[in-house]
């Protein structure tokens, strides 16, 4: 699993697909609130003049030098649901990112997010 300290580091570094292709520059990372592993990053993508940001799951992502490689289509995260470059993801929309990818969700017993920003 990737080292949420190291992580940090790669911000603004490419974010590729498997087969290589630029999906967009790492922006931030989101922990498991639960676990507080890397569990999704944001990455930036769009237009110079329409920026926004979309959720990728980090699970098998493989960092290499100045790229970090996930295991998703580019198209897959590119549908993604978004948010803008300055906003913030209401915790109402979590569940939504997570069922994009056929992801479980499971927020706390309280009610409490799943992710949480790094």
């Amino acid at each position: 699993m990737i080292e949420a300290a190291d992580i940090r580091e790669w911000r603004t570094h490419d974010v590729v697909d498997p087969d290589g292709k630029k999906i967009g520059v790492l922006e931030a990372v989101y922990v498991d609130t639960t676990t507080d592993e890397p569990a999704m990053a944001t990455v930036q993508v769009g237009l110079p003049t329409r920026h926004r940001l979309v959720f990728v799951p980090l699970d098998h992502a493989i960092v290499g030098p100045g790229y970090v490689k996930v295991d998703y289509a580019r198209s897959l995260v590119k549908d993604c649901p978004a948010i803008g470059t300055d906003d913030v993801l209401p915790a109402t929309d979590e569940e939504a990112i997570f069922q994009h990818y056929g992801l479980a969700y499971q927020p706390g017993a309280g009610g409490e997010r799943q992710l949480a920003r790094r």
